[in-house]
């Protein structure tokens, strides 16, 4: 390799410059560490770990680089130009911004993701005319078997830089490890010698730091300070939902610009968001369900600062990039520090000050064990599968599904664990078995849960510690520079107190208090039940179908959650005074709703429980003596412990599928009513209990069903 002198590097050092001049305006210049990682990239070709706190501008690293390495700037003799940046991020949200980011520095940039399929021939043939100078992909896209197949090759042969964002992703130490990141592995092998690798993150302690190095191979790493000087950082413990959302009604108006309102769960995001807009703020809410369009929409109303704030779960953790965003407010703690830091990292980034409040409730941990619960399989569920899959034939993730009791999520996720292993490969039409030898590393999951366990340890100390928060902050990411902040509010004067006022806690209090959410009726047979010898597919025959029916919350909810969670989680007890009154309440609604039940039911028949059997029977006597029904008795069930798992549909079925049973006392009577029973329950999850127990009562002679629960699971 030829050595390149302090001059030639002192006009690339200009030419970087004068790339950022028009990336980022006309009196920007490159930091030290910044210069560093481009000259590592552009003129040495190495690869190059960049830790630095959100707002320093790795992005302006990689597009500078871009810049540089298509123009030939620093190549050999006779070598050309190098080929397109491939930009491997998380999100589409960080897609959508960098590709307008990078047109500001005539760099033109295209995305292959899941939202565009249609455009992925046309970016193909624009990439091999050598008309993309960045390619932005998700990391699902590495394990797509056409894209791994047909276009992931090519693409590695001809990368001129491969940009790795949000790293931390790629250890399964980091806070948000995804196993199509490792995948990575794949691409990193194929790139050509010479190629600069850049990974980046915000968010890495020594620990991750160390493994993603590793991963890289002989990686040049940098990392900064993590202090954010226009943060300022506080915690405010309130005793209730209620008085976190009115304290948010109270105060929101006040916080600077707009923001982000972050919540744990989908259903907290959804109701944080209705409250504020009964209360005539303009928010809009953000989660994992929302529809790509809604989300888009979403996103550039804050960007364009017409709506107040974006309440949000962690599907906008990563890779939102809006400078001036003036707040972060969190109802409910994330698991982990090093998370939190993350996500507060969004704002202040181009303000002088940005306010970061931290609403942590007692229901956090009950979330957290939720979240916790879907890590990586025991080894018997793994080697189940693996027993279950050929080389020869593929299986897809719902046809295994019947075999394992593991939900469709984490199934998926312990496949591509498998896959990145070696020992299952992805194919169409789903997953083979590649009969290489693999280990369960038992160990290694153990430390990670470990680990896990203690990061929510020490979220909990940041709540209620006494010293610095920022400092904290930054010792949980190995910070060296970490020293007090001097603005927090253990620092100095806090600048908010607990107090809300009386109109805002009635309000949330009467919002929160509303019970009922629907029951969505099954209308098809999950796949692959012939393979456990269960005679179900397609559709349910209506005449076996039971009808939409009514919960009085969710377990993640903020009003009835924790209340219901108590109940259901608990050992069997009679029916408390105050969900005998929710239950009430929610039959009044499903009556007059706009969404009315199409006929009143006529008599009440309950589940057969074993584990709750009082709280059952006392949900179902109670509806009949309020609303002057027949109690008709209880469905006989030869399955033990009638609470739903959290397995999967099919399991759950394969499990059910003839486990109900209607006495002759019950069948006479159900065969001669004139309206629907009213099917009782504690707790719906997959919701193949009421279906089941439904569909024996339809077959008794019910002329219709309607299921009732105290609460629905997520």
């Amino acid at each position: 390799m030829t050595t390149v002198s302090d001059a030639e590097r002192a006009v690339v050092r200009e030419c970087a410059e004068e790339v950022l001049r028009k990336l980022a305006g006309e009196h920007a210049v490159l930091r030290a560490d910044q210069w560093r990682a481009i000259e590592a990239l552009v003129i040495d070709r190495r690869r190059v770990l960049c830790v630095q706190r959100t707002g320093w501008g790795k992005s302006a690293v990689y597009f500078v680089a871009t810049a540089l390495l298509r123009d030939g700037v620093a190549a050999e003799a006779g070598e050309p130009p190098a080929g397109p940046t491939v930009i491997v991020s998380p999100l589409l949200a960080l897609m959508r911004n960098q590709v307008e980011a990078a047109a500001r520095a005539g760099i033109r940039a295209r995305t292959i993701n899941s939202a565009n399929l249609d455009e992925w021939g046309e970016i193909t043939a624009e990439i091999r005319a050598g008309e993309v100078d960045v390619l932005l992909i998700s990391p699902e896209r590495l394990n797509n078997p056409d894209f791994r197949d047909n276009v992931l090759p090519g693409l590695a042969s001809t990368t001129g830089l491969l940009v790795v964002d949000e790293a931390h992703c790629v250890s399964d130490w980091g806070h948000d490890f995804r196993p199509d990141y490792r995948r990575l592995r794949t691409f990193l092998a194929g790139l050509p010698e010479r190629t600069p690798v850049l990974a980046t993150t915000a968010t890495a302690n020594e620990r991750v730091t160390a493994d993603v190095a590793d991963q890289l191979g002989d990686a040049l790493v940098l990392r900064g300070t993590l202090d954010r000087d226009s943060l300022r950082l506080a915690v405010l413990p309130l005793p209730d939902p209620a008085h976190r959302l009115a304290w948010l009604a109270d105060h929101l108006e006040e916080l600077p610009g707009s923001g982000i309102v972050y919540t744990l769960t989908v259903a907290a995001a959804t109701e944080t968001a209705d409250f504020l807009r009964s209360r005539g703020f303009p928010v809009a809410s953000y989660t994992g369900q929302s529809e790509d369009a809604d989300r888009r929409a979403a996103e550039q109303d804050l960007l364009d600062n017409k709506i107040k704030a974006l309440v949000a779960t962690s599907a906008l953790g990563m890779g939102f990039d809006k400078p001036d965003l003036g707040f972060v407010v969190h109802l409910g703690a994330p698991p982990s520090p090093i998370a939190y830091y993350q996500q507060v990292g969004r704002a202040g980034r181009a303000v002088e000050h940005a306010e970061v409040v931290l609403l942590p409730g007692p229901e956090d941990r009950a979330i957290w064990r939720y979240f916790a619960s879907l890590a990586f399989p025991p080894e018997d569920q793994v080697r189940l599968v693996l027993a279950n899959l050929s080389a020869d034939r593929p299986m897809s993730t719902p046809a295994l599904e019947p075999l394992v009791d593991l939900r469709r999520a984490r199934l998926e996720m312990m496949l591509k664990v498998l896959d990145v292993d070696g020992a299952v490969r992805r194919t169409r039409g789903g997953w083979t078995a590649t009969g290489e030898p693999w280990t369960y590393d038992a160990p290694r999951l153990r430390r990670v849960a470990e680990t896990r366990t203690a990061e929510q340890e020490t979220m909990l100390e940041y709540a209620r510690t006494s010293t610095c928060r920022m400092e904290f902050l930054r010792r949980c990411l190995d910070d060296p520079e970490a020293q007090p902040c001097g603005r927090c509010d253990t620092c100095a004067e806090p600048l908010f107190d607990t107090d809300v006022s009386p109109d805002a806690l009635a309000a949330a209090h009467a919002f929160l208090g509303k019970p009922g959410v629907p029951i969505a009726p099954k209308k098809m047979w999950p796949t692959g039940m012939d393979a456990v010898g269960v005679p179900v597919k397609g559709k349910i025959p209506p005449a076996d179908q039971i009808r939409a029916g009514r919960a009085v919350g969710r377990l993640s909810d903020l009003g009835w959650g924790a209340r219901l969670r108590q109940l259901v989680e608990g050992a069997d007890a009679a029916l408390p005074e105050d969900v005998a009154g929710a239950v009430v309440q929610t039959l009044k609604s499903w009556a007059q709703g706009e969404d009315r039940w199409e006929e009143r039911p006529v008599a009440v028949v309950a589940v057969g429980s074993s584990r709750r059997p009082a709280l059952v029977r006392g949900v179902a006597e109670h509806i009949a003596s309020v609303g002057r029904l027949p109690f008709l008795g209880e469905l006989s069930s030869s399955h033990q412990g009638n609470d739903e798992p959290r397995g999967n549909s099919a399991q759950r079925v394969r499990e059910l599928h003839d486990a109900f049973t209607v006495p002759p006392e019950l069948a006479a009577a159900v065969s001669g009513l004139g309206g629907p029973v009213l099917l009782v329950d504690d707790l719906v999850d997959s919701g193949w209990t009421m279906v089941l127990a439904g569909r024996a009562l339809r077959r008794a002679g019910a002329p219709a069903v309607l299921p009732l629960a105290l609460a629905v699971a997520g």
